[in-house]
Order: C-alpha cells, then structure tokens, then sequence
C-alpha cells in the first residue's frame, strides 16, 4: 500500500470484504496479537476507552465488557463497511457503553465521545498514512494522564507468516498492489522502536515505550481454511477475491505449501508472531 490517505483508503475498501467474512475467525485467532496491550493497558469499571481501528469490533466488545455497564467503549475505523458489520455483530442495545464510529483518525481534532481515560490499538498504527496526526488525534482525545497501549509487528523472521500466505498466493492472482517500501504504511513501518519513539514523541505523548513480545496464533487443523484467512487479511485478499475458482484454489494451494511449517498434522497450526507494545502517557 503507498502512503497518501487516498490510496490507504481505497486499500481498506478493497480489503474490507476478506476482513468481515473472517471476523469471527479473527476474533479468536487474532487475539494473541493485541492481549499483551490489553494486559498493559488494565482497564478498570467505569472507564472510558478508544480503540483505534477496530475494524469489525471484536476488540471493542472485549473492552465495553471490562469496563460494564457504567464504563464506554468506542471503536473508530477508517472503513464504513467494517464499521456497519461492528453494529450488526455488537447492537447497541445488547452491550450497553458500546459505540463504533467511522471516520479516519488522522483527520480528526478528537475522537467523539471523549476524554478518555485510555486507548488501545491492535495492529493498526503502522497502517496510517500519517501516523503522528493518528496519534496526536489519540493523544488529544484522552484525558491528561490518560494511557495509550497497542501492538505492532517487529521486523524479521519472527513473523515468517506474513510473507509465506502471500509469496505462496501471489503467483496465481495476477499483479498485486505494490509493497510498502521505507516508511509507507504497511506491516513493518513501525517496526524500528525508534521510529516509534519518534512518532509518539511527536504526537505528543510522554513516557513512550517499546517492548518486544512474541506470541502465537492457534488456529485448527484445516489448511485451505487458514490458507484462505491469512490470504484475505492481506495485500493479496483483493485480487483473490477477484480470481476465477481455479486460481483461487491454486492460491490456497501455493500458500497452504508455504505455511506448513507451521502446521502440526491433527493438531493444528501454531503462528509465531513478533510484536513491539507500545506504551505511552499523555501529559498532565
């Protein structure tokens, strides 16, 4: 994905479709990827929260149910469709505090729904297209002192996944949008911590930090299944979408190849991933 707001928007709308058929797969299989920040984070009853990109609102239910009944939960996303999936997944009149709004946080003075006494994001900061504008909108929507967590992914081979779904993919779908390169939003554009520290720094925030954890995702023994969720939550999700039956089903096969070595037959597949948590104040 390049860098404009334009083109990360136009991203999202296209990938949006793989996200929502998978969301139930991804609340549980994706958990691992945000529990670190979650821990960090110990909301408490009554609190106010943000969570930034919530794409389809499992995370924001995770939150609006530690905080209850007297506590607010509010989800942001840049993509409608994953927005409008959140309220039908989560009625407002089932969870009690529980809010989604779409809207690009780069572009937002703050959040509604604020002050906060704290924000949480799953995986998402890497993928803004003006990270120090996301932050800072963060920053501003929370209350002085208020507490910042989210996970992103660290460089290298700890996250071997990645590259495996869509080498073994891309060959049977034709071309894929271009690769992030540098700083552009992608999986790793955070993943130096001092361009982590530059950001938050930026945006405002006091007290940054960046911490490495390396988790797993579980996921069950079916490889075209997981083949085809790991697939569709990337850059190749589009274009498989857009393939012929057979094509999609030579792409299941070329990622289903690559990704057995994290397969144990009967058992299931075990995911190795690399984060940073990133934690941070905002001042006063």
């Amino acid at each position: 994905m390049s860098g404009s707001a334009a083109s990360v928007a136009a991203f999202w709308a296209a990938a949006a479709p793989g996200w929502i058929r998978h969301a139930d797969r991804h609340d549980v299989r994706g958990a691992p990827l945000g529990e670190v920040a979650l821990r960090s984070l110990a909301v408490r009853p009554g609190e106010r929260v943000l969570d930034v990109g919530c794409g389809c609102g499992g995370t924001t239910a995770a939150l609006a149910a530690a905080v209850g009944g007297a506590g607010v939960a509010v989800g942001v996303d840049l993509s409608s469709a994953m927005i409008e999936t959140a309220r039908s997944r989560f009625p407002a009149g089932r969870h009690p505090g529980l809010r989604f709004l779409a809207a690009d946080v780069e572009r937002l003075d703050v959040v509604p729904g604020g002050p906060f006494d704290a924000a949480y994001s799953r995986m998402v900061l890497m993928l803004l297209a003006d990270p120090v504008a996301g932050c800072a909108a963060v920053r501003r929507s929370l209350r002085p002192g208020g507490r910042f967590a989210a996970t992103v992914f660290r460089a290298g081979p700890g996250n071997a996944w990645l590259p495996a779904a869509m080498l073994g993919a891309a060959p049977h779908l034709g071309a894929l949008p271009p690769l992030p390169v540098g700083d552009e939003p992608g999986p790793f554009a955070l993943a130096e911590p001092r361009r982590i520290d530059r950001v938050l720094t930026a945006a405002g925030f006091v007290d940054v930090a960046a911490e490495p954890h390396d988790v797993v995702m579980a996921a069950p023994d079916e490889p075209d299944d997981v083949a085809e969720w790991l697939i569709e939550l990337g850059p190749a999700g589009a274009p498989f979408r857009r393939a012929t039956p057979d094509a999609q089903r030579a792409a299941r096969a070329g990622a289903v190849k690559l990704l057995a070595r994290f397969r144990e037959p009967g058992a299931g597949y075990r995911i190795p991933s690399a984060l940073w948590l990133i934690t941070a104040r905002a001042p006063g």
